[in-house]
């Protein structure tokens, strides 16, 4: 059974597809720019702290890697 969710997906997907890559860049960087936006207002935080905590987060609890490791050595 078809839903509205699954037509509004498959639409979107098919917008998207029509974007030259230029206009698909330009895509991602507006709705990045947006969420931190949305990020920063619901937590009270200007954008600099905002971007330090959301760097801080998407590394911990990440195990270092042994290729890495061999590379910097």
């Amino acid at each position: 059974m078809k839903s509205v969710a699954d037509d509004l997906r498959r639409l979107l997907q098919e917008r998207i597809l029509e974007l030259s890559p230029d206009e698909r860049v330009a895509l991602t960087a507006r709705l990045a720019a947006s969420d931190l936006d949305l990020f920063c207002a619901a937590r009270h935080m200007r954008p600099d702290v905002a971007r330090r905590l959301l760097a801080r987060e998407r590394h911990s609890g990440r195990r270092p890697s042994r290729v890495m490791q061999g590379a910097v050595q």
